[in-house]
């Protein structure tokens, strides 16, 4: 398993990393034909996606968003597999953090951030690139692949300009652990939660939905600023992030506040261009208990 491992990454994989932006973006368009034409990858979860969440939307309208939405979703794989080689100045030029003060003024008086955002644009390219643009040490939490040949690969491609990945198992002991450094961990708000009954109920995309409750929890626990961090596609292959904050007083925050806040800011995001979230994840498996 190893040899086959070792054997799709560095006779496929990589040599496609290697490829131009502009032949990878031909390569995007023939996946487009494959992945949604030929084999509909998970078109019965959009296809329900898009309708629960978009209601008011008609059938062409849902349609026309599915289709830019599997170009889109082409783009971001070709563009994942460029993450494993790209260079320093290349992801500076194509992944740009607009407003840098709104956070590093937390780290000129020592105070660490958490960033909410959710799998909308490019959210890998976000947050490989992010710590050449922040003064903070920047954390991304993440659950551990079981193949461990491509755990350590994705390790290792996006930690590749600094960015250092905790697992979720052990984000609380790192906090303990590294009190006296400046940090801002990325938390993905829009990730369907392990425990329905341990998580944060709301409304989001026309839909009863329970949201992990991380953010929340750390923020107040450990008095974080916590900001949204809202990523724009310019052009293909070029995207900006912009941070707003969505509180700077945590532990003054009603319960869930600050949650609704950050899913708020997610959802309106999606609804002025759809095309851009994540529609295959099955994001309602769970129901309210």
């Amino acid at each position: 398993m190893i040899i086959l491992n070792a054997l799709l990454y560095y006779l496929i994989i990589i040599p496609i990393s290697l490829l131009p932006f502009r032949i990878l973006y031909y390569f995007s368009d023939f996946l487009f034909l494959f992945v949604y034409k030929l084999f509909g990858y998970r078109t019965k979860v959009v296809r329900q996606n898009l309708q629960n969440a978009l209601p008011h939307k008609s059938q062409t309208e849902l349609k026309e968003i599915e289709i830019k939405f599997y170009h889109h979703l082409c783009d971001v794989i070709v563009e994942t597999f460029k993450s494993f080689t790209i260079s320093s100045n290349e992801i500076q030029k194509r992944m740009v953090l607009e407003n840098p003060e709104l956070i590093n003024r937390f780290y000129d008086v020592g105070k660490s951030v958490l960033i909410a955002g959710g799998h909308y644009n490019n959210w890998e390219w976000t947050a490989t690139g992010l710590q050449q643009q922040m003064k903070h040490r920047v954390l991304g939490i993440y659950t551990p692949l079981a193949n461990k040949f491509f755990n350590d690969r994705m390790l290792s491609s996006r930690g590749r300009f600094g960015l250092r990945l905790i697992s979720f198992k052990l984000i609380s002991k790192y906090y303990e652990d590294h009190q006296e450094e400046c940090t801002a961990t990325i938390f993905g708000i829009d990730q369907s939660p392990r425990n329905p009954t341990k998580c944060y109920w709301t409304k989001f995309l026309n839909q009863e939905t329970g949201v992990q409750y991380g953010v929340e929890k750390f923020a107040k626990e450990l008095n974080y600023p916590v900001v949204f961090g809202s990523i724009r596609k310019v052009r293909r292959g070029y995207y900006t992030l912009t941070f707003e904050t969505v509180s700077d007083q945590p532990v003054d925050e009603p319960y869930g506040m600050i949650i609704e806040k950050a899913t708020r800011r997610l959802e309106d995001q999606i609804l002025e261009n759809p095309q851009y979230w994540l529609w295959t994840h099955r994001r309602w498996k769970h129901k309210r208990p």
